[in-house]
């Protein structure tokens, strides 16, 4: 039998036995791709590897931008279920579970490109802030050396559809290490929001056959 399996069931009966219920779904987020100014698409592989990609299909270019705080969020592959995350050295890295680590403040800059910076690291002496970018190469950078005046900052949400999300409880928080080896959501025309928990639907709304 499946080991996560069990532990679900476990943790259902211990949620029964202290009366508490799953919390609701209550912040409004969006399924979405990212595209750098570079010409690429954020994508996460299997193995929680981060780089570009310039094909606009793909299912790992697939993120859940979750709002955790004030212009504040997390990114979550869609396909893979693992955040982006930066350490303190400024490598990004893919975690299994939300930590601070994941939070990013995103910013709208002057020429309407969002770009997106660590909540808990920057430059000591100078106080600049780190953050996410790719190189024109399409790969991922250091987020000490992005410089938020350049394109590798530089990103444009094109978003898929509207979801709502769990709030992150304290105990979806940990100290998780990098990861380092290893059913999108469909299009949807209607404006009612696709509940989401941690990146997979709980529920749909049903579509009517055409």
């Amino acid at each position: 039998m499946d080991f996560e399996f069990i532990l679900k069931v476990a943790e259902r009966h211990i949620r029964a036995a202290l009366n508490q219920t799953e919390p609701e779904p209550q912040l409004k987020g969006i399924v979405t791709r990212l595209f750098c100014r570079h010409g690429f698409y954020l994508q996460m592989g299997q193995d929680g590897s981060l780089d570009g990609t310039k094909d606009d299909s793909t299912n790992s270019s697939l993120f859940n931008l979750i709002p955790v705080g004030l212009r504040v969020v997390a990114i979550q592959s869609v396909k893979s279920g693992l955040y982006i995350a930066m350490n303190g050295e400024g490598h990004l890295y893919s975690s299994e579970t939300f930590t601070p680590e994941c939070k990013f403040k995103e910013s709208v800059f002057e020429n309407y490109y969002v770009i997106y910076s660590s909540m808990l690291y920057r430059q000591k002496e100078s106080g600049r802030a780190w953050f996410l970018g790719l190189n024109k190469e399409g790969q991922a950078m250091k987020g000490n050396r992005v410089k938020k005046t350049k394109p590798a900052a530089h990103f444009l949400p094109k978003p898929i559809e509207v979801a709502m999300y769990r709030e992150p409880s304290l105990h979806d928080i940990g100290e998780a290490a990098p990861k380092i080896a290893g059913g999108p959501p469909s299009k949807s025309t209607t404006s009612e929001p696709v509940v989401m928990n941690g990146g997979k639907p709980v529920s749909k709304p049903a579509k009517e056959e055409t």
